[in-house]
């Protein structure tokens, strides 16, 4: 297959026979000195196994999505190969976040304790720049840099939240309080918008039942036993 991406955690592959698209999950984690954090922008190591993982989760949750209403990009799963066929979308670099407590980058950005709710959730949306800081980024320049059409903004946090509703519900119901979480959306040629990327604990924030936060890879060990 062609790679038509290489991230941190996945590669985006294309079968040139038949035009179809996949994404492959790789073992890598991201974090800082041998640190995992699903906030951080660098890889900080790798984990064996970790790809398969977050791609049963991720089907697990894509599928969940899909049945509460909410396109998403997800078509089919190989777990053994680690691959998830997916609807070959536009995705522009951008991240739409959705927080319901004060953590990680917030905190350090607006001088705010940790663990401050909000309600309603706050959102942001940040454009997927490591050289800048992954900044935030409004509508309007979205609009001016190309990255999304007049109406799609909007609709991309309204999808968000809807995401999030769908996401907490899950989690609280495996003893997990969703603290926030990143996702990525992409769109069609009509300009439909879907959610991609991963559903794992790569993009979220939890407090589990002890008031811990646990890494992504932790998380991941909990959910697996619950799905």
């Amino acid at each position: 297959m062609q790679t038509l991406y290489e991230g941190k955690t996945k590669n985006v592959l294309k079968n040139e026979e038949d035009g179809s698209v996949y994404i492959l999950f790789k073992d890598s984690a991201t974090g800082e000195n041998g640190v995992f954090d699903p906030g951080s922008n660098t890889v900080g190591g790798s984990v064996e196994g970790k790809g398969k993982i977050g791609l049963i989760i991720s089907k697990h949750f894509f599928e969940l999505m899909e049945k509460n209403g909410i396109p998403t990009h997800y078509l089919g799963a190989d777990i053994e190969n680690g691959l998830m066929k997916v609807r070959n979308l536009t995705v522009p670099k951008l991240e739409f976040v959705l927080r319901y407590y004060t953590a990680g980058s917030m905190c350090r950005r607006f001088s705010l304790e940790e663990g401050i709710p909000f309600d309603p959730p706050y959102t942001e949306v940040t454009l997927k720049d490591d050289d800048m800081g992954d900044p935030l980024i409004s509508e309007r320049l979205c609009i001016m840099k190309g990255l999304l059409a007049e109406g799609q903004y909007d609709e991309a946090l309204r999808i968000t939240e809807m995401v999030g509703e769908v996401l907490k519900k899950e989690l609280a119901q495996m003893g997990l309080t969703l603290i926030d979480f990143k996702i990525e959306i992409g769109y069609d040629e009509s300009g439909k918008m879907y959610v991609v990327d991963e559903i794992t604990p790569d993009i979220w924030r939890v407090r589990d039942t002890d008031g811990n936060i646990p890494n992504q890879i932790e998380c991941s060990k909990l959910i697996l036993e619950k799905i």
